[in-house]
């Protein structure tokens, strides 16, 4: 985000994700990605579930993901930046720990909490992933033909219960991580 597009985001309400509603996401997102040099990584539940393990937890494949947006948006041609800020998610020698032998380690960043509600990168980069997020759980919802809903909760876990005697327990790993509670909840009401 550069300073002259500071007024704009401000206008359009841009502040931490989970401070705006879904609706208004839906709505300014599409603005964000078309104004506001990005790097967009998707990571479907089917390649997560294959990637975690004991040795990869969620928080490496945040960092390794982070650093290949920031590695992909850095080689960009005409990109500029002051400083890069990251949400810390972990302490910056143990995010750099997850990314030891990976090529191409960004590494002059500035890890701050709570950054989506301090920085107006963050802000945006929260609001593309939700909008993201919002999409995918449309999509998955009319390929199954079940309207998921999100977070956890006993209603996650009705709906879940649904899909497995419709589907069978193998569709989980296309549409859930399977290393979270209300997988395990899940699988147990079956």
């Amino acid at each position: 985000v550069s300073r002259g597009d500071i007024s704009f985001l401000e206008n359009l309400g841009v502040r931490d994700s989970k401070k705006i509603t879904d609706d208004k996401i839906i709505k300014i997102a599409p603005v964000i990605i078309k104004n506001i040099q990005h790097v967009m990584l998707i990571l479907s539940n089917e390649e997560y579930n294959k990637n975690y393990s004991e040795d990869i937890n969620m928080n490496k494949i945040k960092a390794i993901l982070h650093n290949k947006a920031l590695y992909q948006l850095l080689n960009k041609d005409k990109f500029y930046y002051d400083m890069i800020v990251v949400d810390q998610f972990a302490k910056p020698f143990v995010y750099f720990n997850y990314l030891k032998g990976l090529p191409n380690v960004v590494r002059n960043i500035n890890f701050t909490t709570k950054a989506e509600d301090k920085c107006l990168s963050v802000a945006c980069s929260s609001i593309i992933s939700r909008y993201m997020f919002l999409k995918e759980m449309k999509r998955i919802s009319s390929e199954l033909n079940i309207t998921l809903p999100k977070g956890a909760s006993t209603l996650v876990d009705d709906v879940g219960k649904k899909i497995v005697e419709k589907y069978g327990k193998d569709k989980l790993k296309y549409i859930a991580k399977l290393n979270f509670k209300n997988t395990e909840k899940i699988l147990k009401l079956n």
